[in-house]
């Protein structure tokens, strides 16, 4: 099975933001960004949609399967 990466813990911290400021943009827990970035959790694509769109970014130069 393919493992998601990620490298949303980056384009957060370039931004300074904090978990808690970016779940707060994107209407979800500070919990759910975590797992996120721990790779514990892969976003539905709507929210991985948001994610990109919230960095300006594509969803693929966000997430890459490995």
């Amino acid at each position: 099975m393919a493992e998601t990466v990620n490298g949303l813990r980056s384009l957060r911290e370039a931004r300074g933001w904090s978990q808690g400021r970016l779940a707060e943009e994107l209407g979800v827990s500070r919990q759910t960004i975590n797992a996120i970035e721990t790779g514990r959790f892969d976003p539905s694509l709507p929210l991985a949609l948001r994610l990109a769109l919230v960095f300006g970014r594509s969803v693929e130069e966000v997430f890459t399967l490995r």
